[in-house]
This record gives structure tokens, C-alpha cells and sequence, in this order.
């Protein structure tokens, strides 16, 4: 009875996906094909990866502030941050390629914790910015890449007031598989990602 149980522990663990997965595999991804004309469903855009990070710049020295950071990008994502060395020498920041101190802290998110983090990021962090008027429609590189920048880690309330102290921004960048500036749009769009409203010219 014992291995019975266990075994349909297993089963409900692996049945269980995030919402935004879900919602991807079973609704998104055949209207996608269908809106963008594709022949075959393994042509449609899909989101491979997300990189959180944050350049330290000038602050590079100031511990308790590349702490904050490195707090910051581990709390929001529930993964660990890695540090950056530079990989090439600024003048202007003192930086020399492969220096000791890092110039910025990143983690890549993949599966189920990145759908996880997308779903908080649009439904919860994003409404929170001050002043609000939806992202940037173009942010896209040629790939189909997508680039989104945040003033402020306080727009994710895993953020607590003590690590508020030292603000810094974020970005965070979206890797898209099969990805077009039109595909990747319509990929992010239907994840609910708020984009700025067109100019009306008219």
C-alpha cells in the first residue's frame, strides 16, 4: 500500500505545472500557429529562457550593496545569483578585463521556474511600476529577443523594506526560440505582457 501511495505521489507532482505552462502547451501555442500562418506547430515562438540580471557599475566595492543585488535577483527568481567579471576593460569605470571585483550579478531561469517568474512578473510586479503606461514595443532584437528594463527591485513584493535600502534596477531578458520582432510580440502579448499602447497619429 505504501509503494502504491508513493508512486501516485510521483504522478500528481509531474501533472502539476505552472499556470502560465500550461496555458502555453494546451491553448496558446496552436493559436499562435494559427495567427501567424505557420504549417507547423514546432515553428511557433516559444520562450526558452529568461535572464534576470543587474551591471553594479561604480558600486562594484560597495558590499552591501552587490549583497543587495545579488539578495534581490535570488529572492525574486528562487534561484542563486551568479557574479560577472568584466569582459573588457572601461576606462571610465576602472574596469579591466577579468578584474577581481564583479560587474554585475545574473541567474537564467528555464522550465517551470521560468514560466513561474513571467506569470509574477506581468500579473504582479509590472502593475506595481509608478506611473505605468506599459513596455516598450521596441525592445526586440533581430532574433526575436526581448529586453526589459526595471528602475527598482521594489516592484516585487518579495522585496522587503531592509532590502529597499540600496535601490537598483534590473533587466531582464527574454530568450525566444523560433522568435520574430512579430512572433515574439504575439508570444509575449499572449502571456499578458501589458505593451504600451500604439501612438494614434490620427
Amino acid at each position: 500500500m505504501a509503494e502504491k501511495k508513493t508512486a501516485a505521489t510521483k504522478t500528481d507532482k509531474s501533472v502539476a505545472q505552472p499556470r502560465l505552462k500550461e496555458l502555453y502547451n494546451k491553448e496558446l501555442k496552436a493559436k499562435l500557429q494559427k495567427e501567424l500562418g505557420l504549417e507547423n506547430i514546432n515553428q511557433v515562438p516559444e520562450l526558452k529562457k529568461v535572464v534576470v540580471s543587474c551591471g553594479v557599475g561604480k558600486k562594484r566595492e560597495d558590499k552591501k550593496f552587490t549583497e543587495t543585488v545579488a539578495l534581490t535577483i535570488a529572492k525574486i527568481t528562487g534561484q542563486a545569483a551568479t557574479s560577472r567579471l568584466a569582459k573588457k576593460s572601461i576606462a571610465t569605470f576602472k574596469i579591466r578585463k577579468g578584474m577581481g571585483a564583479p560587474v554585475g550579478y545574473l541567474t537564467t531561469l528555464r522550465n517551470d521556474k521560468m514560466y513561474e517568474f513571467v506569470d509574477r512578473l506581468i500579473n504582479i510586479a509590472l502593475p506595481h511600476v509608478r506611473d505605468f503606461h506599459g513596455v516598450s514595443r521596441n525592445a526586440f532584437d533581430k532574433q526575436g529577443n526581448y529586453n526589459l528594463g526595471l528602475k527598482e527591485q521594489t516592484v516585487f513584493p518579495e522585496i522587503t523594506f531592509e532590502d529597499a535600502a540600496a535601490l537598483h534596477g534590473l533587466e531582464i531578458t527574454f530568450i525566444i526560440k523560433n522568435g520574430s520582432k512579430e512572433g515574439s510580440y504575439k508570444l509575449l502579448e499572449s502571456f499578458g505582457m501589458p505593451f504600451e499602447k500604439e501612438a494614434n497619429n490620427g
